[in-house]
């Protein structure tokens, strides 16, 4: 009988995981999401924004899953790029990480350029000029999955993608706290942020080893400030992660939960505790920000998936190429031809690009035509996949390059 639990506890184990690194939940959401809102348009919205205190009320669904649930989202994204700044990690010494993040800058800057790029040659009737950062932010998760196809697990190209990846979404972050506010900002309320801070600072010096003080004081603080500030709540605990002790090291992202057992500090605890509630959770992101009817698809759509696929690209493969030729070479075993692929995979916007469209085209419900277009296109971006997968066959990138030439 112990054996029988034993094994069948394993196999909970394996399904779980497996759903998880291929972000079924999410996938899953999104699908039903469409079908949904192309079948009974007025059903779903309706839905979604159901609440006790009254159909107008903000305080519905969709505002507990993208201003309460996404607290936690962004802030293991946050945990993340944290543990990237510590010794072992992809952003320590800095030295190491020059040729990813001048890749990153390529992955922002270029997405941008395509998107202004194309209003003005198809000079589009209604100013969509408020979404160009939707493609600026990669989706970490499903980026680092379709790495994995393409290169193989342990291929360079695959901590090269991540460490853009979470750089990339650290400037996303920073881009929705300053251009999408939800109303005319109130920098006043900030203080409650910086009090946030201040008390999660002071419980680190006073050896505070749970996670709970720094997400219900610090992160409570951030929130509230946040809000009452319109800048957007769920950044809250970007803020605050950064003060929970951790173990001094960093093993790498997504490291396998066994390197991990013994790893017993707050900030992986954080992580540990809260991933698996995080990953299927993204069902209900999905499910309520991916329903946009096919009608929808306009200028929108075409320069949000045309900045994403050909602006990351793009810009990625020419700032990395650059920062190769002035010295800050590419990790030992990428050239041009897995750097090109890289850059490819990174236009999968699809969990970031949604949310973001959700504030740059905020529609009050949800479906304004604009905010519809946008995230039509972020959905679109998931074509990266199979494309990918054929571009990493042809190119044969498939085992790591025995020289790091740009040429090869």
């Amino acid at each position: 009988m112990t054996a029988h639990n034993e094994t069948s506890g394993g196999e909970q184990r394996s399904t779980i995981e497996l759903l998880q690194e291929f972000s079924i939940p999410l996938v899953i959401g999104v699908v039903l999401a469409v079908i949904w809102a192309n079948m009974d348009a007025e059903g779903y919205a309706h839905f979604f924004h159901l609440s006790p205190f009254g159909d107008d009320s903000h305080f519905n669904l969709h505002f507990l899953i993208n201003d309460l649930f996404m607290v936690l989202f962004f802030g293991i994204a946050a945990k993340e790029i944290t543990e990237s700044c510590l010794p072992g990690g992809a952003l320590n010494p800095p030295a190491k990480a020059v040729n990813p993040l001048l890749g990153t800058l390529g992955g922002v800057f270029g997405p941008v350029a395509v998107y202004f790029m194309y209003i003005g040659i198809f000079q589009p009737e209604v100013d969509i000029s408020n979404g160009w950062g939707i493609p600026t932010a990669t989706d970490i998760a499903l980026a680092w999955l379709i790495a994995r196809l393409c290169f193989g697990a342990n291929h360079p190209a695959v901590s090269f993608l991540l460490l853009l990846a979470v750089a990339d979404d650290a400037i996303g972050l920073g881009i929705i706290a300053v251009f999408y506010p939800t109303n005319p900002p109130e920098p006043a309320f900030l203080l409650l942020v910086l009090l946030g801070m201040g008390a999660s600072y002071g419980m680190r010096k006073r050896g505070v080893t749970s996670y709970w003080p720094y997400l219900l004081i610090g992160g409570t603080l951030s929130w509230c400030g946040l809000y009452f500030a319109h800048l957007h709540p769920a950044l809250a605990l970007v803020v605050i992660v950064p003060f929970m002790p951790s173990s001094g090291h960093d093993e790498g992202l997504f490291a396998e939960e066994a390197n991990h057992a013994h790893h017993h500090d707050t900030l992986n605890r954080f992580e540990h505790e809260f991933k698996v509630f995080v990953d299927f959770g993204l069902f209900g992101f999905g499910l309520s920000n991916a329903g946009v009817a096919f009608s929808s698809m306009g200028h929108a759509t075409w320069a949000v998936l045309a900045s994403l696929v050909v602006g990351k690209t793009a810009g990625i493969f020419l700032f990395s190429m650059v920062g190769h030729a002035l010295g800050f070479k590419l990790p030992e075993g990428m050239n041009a031809r897995s750097l090109f692929v890289a850059g490819f995979i990174a236009g999968l916007g699809l969990t970031v690009a949604l949310f973001v469209a959700g504030v740059a085209f905020a529609g009050g419900d949800g479906t304004s035509n604009l905010e519809g277009a946008a995230k039509m296109g972020a959905l679109f971006s998931a074509v990266v996949a199979p494309v990918a997968l054929f571009l990493a066959w042809i190119l044969k990138v498939k085992e790591p390059a025995s020289e790091a030439s740009p040429s090869e």
